[in-house]
């Protein structure tokens, strides 16, 4: 990827818990479809959106709104948008010292892992009753 621009896409509850993430080549209005159709299908249909000011975000959330019977309320509200903003700065400070990635491939493959350990850190991966370190839990996910 060296000196090219990609854009992760990722969304959290009110509680701030991950609900889903994207590595994309585009912010357009596709890339941005394609994201909450993937989001949407995975983890149920949301009554309430909020997005920063990007057109491509609101563009494809008309997009699906056209298509479906009961409508999505978008909001591009700013201070709403900052507990996004806020976990995504949890993010940028793991990646920022790797100084970029080789390519396309890679960024998925580190940020995917990245992403699950950041979940795993806010307690989103916990198995009922059972008491593992962060180690342990991310261990699990590989066998």
């Amino acid at each position: 990827m060296s000196g090219q621009w990609k854009y992760l896409y990722r969304a959290v509850d009110k509680a701030g818990n991950t609900v889903d993430f994207l590595l994309r080549a585009h912010r357009d209005k596709a890339a941005a479809r394609r994201y909450f159709e993937k989001a949407i299908e995975r983890n149920g249909e949301p009554q309430t959106i909020t997005v920063d000011k990007s057109g491509a975000n609101l563009a494809a959330l008309q997009a699906i709104n056209g298509e479906r019977q009961t409508p999505i309320k978008i909001r591009q509200i700013k201070y709403l948008n900052n507990i996004v903003e806020q976990d995504h700065r949890a993010i940028k400070r793991i990646i920022k010292p790797m100084m970029g990635f080789k390519n396309f491939r890679c960024a998925r493959v580190i940020l995917s892992g990245v992403e699950v350990m950041h979940m795993i850190r806010k307690g989103q991966m916990k198995d009922a009753g059972i008491q593992r370190t962060v180690a342990d839990q991310f261990y699990s996910l590989i066998i």
